[in-house]
């Protein structure tokens, strides 16, 4: 579906020289000579680069159709993961490499979202939040306040991340997996 380039959003993934593209920033720029145009900040979907391109109202540009698939995760086997198709029960393989580092928040039986385009997976979604236990961090020294800094701590899944002072190990906490940031601690 052709659309004109000042009706790209962001979420919008389009045809752009030769490639899959998701915008992730748009901006309307009406400078005082000339006509206005969109700064589009774009992200390729097969390989995660990135581009900034202007596109005039009267360029227009294939808006390409993303279908959306749920899935849960079933397992990795050294550098494969396997996700069931939550409505065919068809298992299917993607690399470790497909997912990046976000791979490490996958959890067995967790549901993720594939995008698939002509039935061929180009991105995955996780949750925005994941619950995991702070395996290693250093101790609260006493007098320390909760504003102060932030202290390291390992998870149970080999990520790092920051976490307050007031956070010890054996602690379960919420994580943002998008950021790789603490949100809170996880409510027993």
């Amino acid at each position: 579906m052709k659309i004109n380039g000042n009706e790209i959003r962001p979420g919008n993934v389009i045809e752009h020289k030769g490639g899959l593209w998701a915008a992730v920033k748009v901006q309307s720029v009406k400078p005082g000579k000339g006509g206005a145009y969109a700064q589009v900040e774009l992200k390729n979907l097969i390989d995660g680069t990135k581009l900034n391109e202007r596109f005039r109202s009267s360029e227009s540009v294939e808006r390409v159709r993303v279908d959306t698939k749920d899935f849960q995760f079933l397992f990795q086997s050294d550098d494969m993961l396997t996700f069931m198709d939550n409505e065919t029960y068809e298992q299917i393989e993607l690399s470790a490499e497909f997912v990046g580092e976000r791979a490490a928040f996958l959890q067995d039986g967790m549901a993720v979202t594939l995008e698939l385009y002509e039935d061929k997976p180009i991105g995955i979604n996780l949750p925005e939040q994941v619950t995991l236990e702070v395996t290693e961090t250093e101790p609260t020294i006493k007098g320390q306040t909760a504003a102060s800094s932030y202290k390291p701590a390992l998870l149970e899944n080999g990520v790092r991340t920051m976490v307050p002072p007031f956070v010890g190990v054996g602690e379960k906490i919420v994580v943002d997996t998008n950021e790789v940031t603490y949100v809170k601690r996880a409510e027993s």
